[in-house]
């Protein structure tokens, strides 16, 4: 069961990770990875929102198959552990789903999913780490630490690291250590190496 959670979740992973370039790549005009926020890739904010295609449907599609995967995974791991350490991984998948479902033009819920698919993130890196062994667990509680530290910057001091970093870097600093952790994570629980509750 853990294997196929780890299948799961890699395969999650890199949906994220493929779907953002592969979008990135078909952006039709000029895209800043520093300017531009991730969901950008989806559509621009409102009151002007654009929609640009191809990239909006890789982007968004990408985000919905990856948030079920999440989900898909998260049940079996919880089935297989009954550890409710796996409940922020719920919370993650379904913010991810619904970033996939609700794109930037979407002005109340698109900010409500992001949010909660970057905090269900950040704590399901850090609560999983009880489910494995270091020096995978330490990396994870890292790599979740990470992604909260910025979150927290980008949203109550984005006049400290938004000059630094740009709105667009300072996002994929909360999004990418989450993606390189869910892959990670995949990879190790197909190894079936986890700690038996």
């Amino acid at each position: 069961m853990h294997k196929t959670a780890g299948v799961l979740f890699f395969f999650s992973g890199s949906i994220l990770l493929m779907g953002i370039l592969t979008a990135e790549i078909f952006y039709p005009v000029s895209y800043s990875i520093s300017q531009n926020m991730v969901s950008n890739l989806g559509a621009t904010p409102p009151p002007d929102s654009i929609v640009r295609q191809p990239s909006a449907f890789i982007f968004d599609n990408s985000l919905r198959i990856a948030g079920l995967l999440v989900l898909a995974g998260a049940y079996v791991l919880y089935k297989q552990t009954k550890n409710k350490l796996v409940f922020p991984l719920f919370v993650m998948g379904f913010g991810t789903l619904g970033v996939g479902l609700f794109p930037a033009f979407h002005s109340i819920m698109h900010p409500i999913v992001a949010l909660i698919a970057f905090l269900g993130g950040g704590v399901a890196a850090i609560t999983t780490s009880k489910l494995i062994r270091p020096p995978f667990s330490t990396i994870t509680i890292l790599f979740g630490s990470i992604s909260l530290i910025f979150l927290f910057l980008g949203l109550f001091f984005p006049n400290v690291i938004v000059p630094i970093m740009g709105r667009g870097g300072t996002e994929r600093w909360v999004l990418f250590p989450l993606i390189l952790w869910l892959t990670g994570f995949g990879g190790y629980l197909m190894n079936d190496t986890t700690k038996r509750k």
